[in-house]
């Protein structure tokens, strides 16, 4: 595909978050090596054809599973991705109990149950001028976003499999056995793979870690290339699975959000094509990596706000809300404070920098101005939620109607 222009770029653009997949990870020099996407001396990332052409089949993809019924494409498509996802991780998950015990060596020859990275030395609470503040806490729970808790879980609990499951009483079995047997499993995994392997960007590190789990999980039986590759193609899936369902919440909440003041958005090609318009011109100019930078906080607000329409529904039905309201205050709490301190790493290593250029510095004030509409949008439904919650909690059941021609039942003395 790159041929076709001679491997020249169409054009170029700028990550200094260094959180684009194309940008290598350092050597051991500590040093990034040049590559066709990517030029050290400059900084500069190159946009090729072949970069284009997979954005275009992933639209394709994305569309079907955005229009199509679920049950004829997105379904299928997940049930494949399950099989593929469960097996890496049972396999990696008997590889971490199994390397550490044998002490099971790699390719390499090194100890796999041997972390790769470096001991943990401080908590991050220390701030240093011009440098990103990463402590400890918040920013742990909102590394991993769809770990034990997902705001995108309560989306599409709502949009996906709501319209898939038989009955009503089939919800908790499917939803909490997602997020235990799935998603938790899944955000332990991921924290093993990249400390185990070492340097490397965040796909591939977490393939090379997932490479040694297999091969010690099956004592040898599968190669560690072998175990890379399965690595590799559970991390497609799981984008691909994921993709395909963030153009149809898309799909459905701007046609919601818009569809009365501009009809034709209420037609679903049209409104997936405006959805796919929105993202390409995010990954052509390289601001969506701005973007993400709020993914994790952002995410794991709409799941404190989830508990809190639990915690309320709860408290309406004279039930016991604490297992609810706990984790919905911790994690209010956390995610609030998470989007100011990504707010203030935006604004200090881009926004205020005077080396950026003015691409960088635009899609980072954008995101500052996300968070402060997310915080402030937050503090508002936060309070909103506490005023209904004492509501319900003061509201006293009404006596029962007295009916003409019947006598009221005597007092208790």
């Amino acid at each position: 595909m790159d041929e076709l222009n001679n491997r020249q770029p169409l054009f170029s653009v700028e990550d200094p978050t260094a959180a684009d997949p194309r940008i290598p990870a350092p050597g051991k020099d500590g040093v990034r090596p040049t590559t066709p996407a990517y030029d050290a001396a400059t900084g500069l990332l190159k946009t090729l054809p072949n970069y284009i052409w997979w954005m275009i089949f992933l639209f394709a993809f994305s569309y079907m599973g955005a229009n199509l019924p679920i049950w004829r494409f997105a379904q299928p498509v997940n049930y494949i991705g399950f099989w593929i996802t469960s097996i890496t991780i049972l396999l990696s998950a008997l590889g971490m109990v199994v390397a550490p015990l044998l002490d099971t060596k790699d390719a390499a020859g090194n100890l796999i149950g041997a972390f790769a990275l470096s001991p943990l030395k401080d908590l991050g609470f220390g701030i240093k001028e011009g440098v990103a503040w990463q402590p400890l806490w918040p920013m742990l729970f909102v590394t991993i976003a769809c770990g034990a808790i997902s705001g995108w879980h309560a989306l599409v609990g709502s949009i996906g499999t709501a319209r898939q499951i038989e009955y009503d009483t089939d919800a908790l079995p499917v939803g909490a056995g997602a997020m235990l047997f799935g998603e938790f499993p899944l955000a332990l995994l991921s924290l093993t793979a990249v400390s185990i392997a070492g340097a490397g960007g965040g796909g591939g590190r977490f393939a090379a870690g997932v490479g040694k789990l297999v091969y010690a999980g099956t004592f040898g039986l599968i190669p560690e290339t072998f175990g890379t590759a399965l690595g590799f193609a559970t991390f497609v899936i799981i984008v691909l699975t994921v993709t395909q369902l963030v153009f149809r919440v898309m799909r459905v909440t701007l046609a919601e959000w818009v569809g009365d003041a501009i009809p034709p958005m209420r037609n679903m090609h049209v409104s997936s094509f405006i959805s796919m318009g929105f993202t390409a011109a995010l990954v052509l100019t390289g601001t969506w990596v701005y973007l993400w930078q709020m993914f994790g906080a952002s995410n794991q607000l709409m799941a404190a706000l989830s508990l809190l329409v639990v915690s309320v529904w709860l408290k309406s039905e004279k039930r016991n809300p604490m297992y609810a309201l706990v984790p919905m205050i911790f994690m209010y709490v956390t995610t609030l404070a998470a989007t100011a301190v990504t707010a203030r790493n935006l604004y200090v290593t881009i926004a205020a920098n005077p080396k950026m250029s003015a691409l960088p510095v635009g899609g980072a004030w954008a995101m500052i101005a996300v968070s402060v509409l997310l915080f402030v949008a937050a503090i508002i439904i936060g309070w909103d939620g506490y005023k209904a919650y004492l509501r319900h909690g003061t509201t006293t059941p009404k006596a029962p109607a007295v009916h003409a021609g019947t006598v009221p039942p005597p007092a208790h003395a």
